[in-house]
């Protein structure tokens, strides 16, 4: 393998892994604050895909996309948490997955009943497409905004949970909920909030990699296998653990598909049996 090559495998595998952000942080926040294991967290994903192809497809608007999509997406996150995960808070870890692994179902079917079994992809504006010279390397323009965008998320997001307020409380949280709710914050809402807004940023997620990849109805457990292994990895509950999975995840996919074509996703499975053997707490647990 080139060296040209290996920066290339690097550079689109921190670019997945920063995609991988969005999806692994929410799902890790929901169980560390909520305690709820999400297994719908990958459906939201695919819906943010499937409502942003169909927003492109209408209005022709990539940035109409990536903008109404994740609201659209977050609005039914709000709608699922209220009648179906509330009645769920602190009981069996395994309810809320068998609940959720249920809704997964329901919206698998239910995309497949609109849009059909087809794969789409989302039509990207045309000076995304094509490729740039980075430093020798012809890298696509769509997968380096991808880059770009999902850091300066993630950054924002890092920024959310240190120095704002809810940000502050779900930090809290993940450390003594009952101690939150001593303090006069409704718990409910801040349970609401943060799946609501953890619904959103999956959808984002789900718009970008939709214009880099393809747009299908499996989807969802592609991403949501994917994201359980970047917690294992990490360790769950933590942000930074979510961050340094991901990023890890991607780069193992992108070498992984390249040194074993089509079995990329066995090397992601050796890693995390190697981290459960060896640090079953994560690389970076929430302190």
């Amino acid at each position: 393998m080139t060296f040209s090559a290996i920066m290339a495998n690097l550079l689109y595998g921190v670019t997945i892994g920063s995609a991988y952000v969005l999806i692994a942080s929410g799902l890790s926040l929901i169980f560390g604050v909520m305690g709820v294991l999400n297994f719908a967290h990958g459906s939201f994903v695919m819906l943010g895909a499937y409502a942003g192809f169909t927003i492109v497809k209408l209005t022709g608007n990539f940035w109409l996309s990536l903008f109404f999509a994740p609201i659209i997406v977050a609005l039914l996150g709000g709608i699922i948490e209220v009648l179906t995960i509330r009645g769920l808070y602190g009981k069996d870890v395994l309810l809320t997955l068998l609940v959720t692994f249920g809704l997964s179902m329901v919206f698998s079917n239910l995309v497949l009943l609109i849009w059909g079994g087809d794969q789409y992809s989302i039509q990207i504006p045309s000076y995304f497409k094509g490729f740039i010279n980075l430093f020798g390397i012809y890298y696509p323009k769509f997968r380096l905004f991808v880059l770009v965008f999902s850091c300066l998320l993630v950054g924002f997001l890092w920024i959310f949970l240190n120095r704002s307020r809810w940000g502050l409380v779900i930090r809290a949280g993940l450390f003594d909920m009952e101690m939150v709710e001593a303090f006069g914050i409704n718990i409910y809402r801040v349970f609401r909030i943060l799946f609501v807004f953890c619904s959103g940023i999956a959808a984002v997620a789900g718009v970008i990699i939709g214009g880099m990849r393809s747009v299908n109805n499996v989807m969802d457990v592609d991403f949501i296998t994917s994201a359980f292994v970047v917690i294992v990895i990490g360790g769950l509950g933590s942000f930074r653990g979510a961050v340094a999975g991901s990023l890890i995840l991607g780069v193992a996919e992108a070498f992984g598909a390249q040194a074993m074509p089509g079995f990329a996703k066995f090397t992601t499975w050796i890693l995390m049996a190697v981290v459960l053997l060896f640090r079953p707490e994560g690389f970076l647990p929430e302190k």
